[in-house]
């Protein structure tokens, strides 16, 4: 992650906010305190705190483990034609 200050976040704000939201990259921003913030897009935001749920939950990496398990050994719900017609629109 890169990092600028305060004061270059501060007269470049519309360059750095343009490059958090299109290319998805964080920038820390550190205060002469030594105290930091992040500034990233609401999107990667929410992302990040969807990801954390899921891993928080025991219940649904459980879940996720299982599914894993059995596509690694082949042996998962295989769908007929006309759902995965139904799925992709075809």
């Amino acid at each position: 992650m890169d990092s600028v200050s305060v004061n270059q976040f501060r007269d470049n704000l519309k360059t750095f906010v343009e490059q958090a939201v299109s290319n998805h990259t964080p920038l820390k921003v550190t205060r002469r305190s030594g105290e930091a913030f992040v500034v990233m897009s609401a999107d990667d935001w929410e992302r990040e705190q969807e990801t954390l749920y899921v891993l928080q939950n025991t219940s649904l990496m459980r879940q996720l483990s299982e599914s894993a398990a059995t596509h690694a050994r082949s042996a998962g719900y295989t769908p007929k034609d006309e759902e995965i017609n139904e799925i992709t629109g075809l």
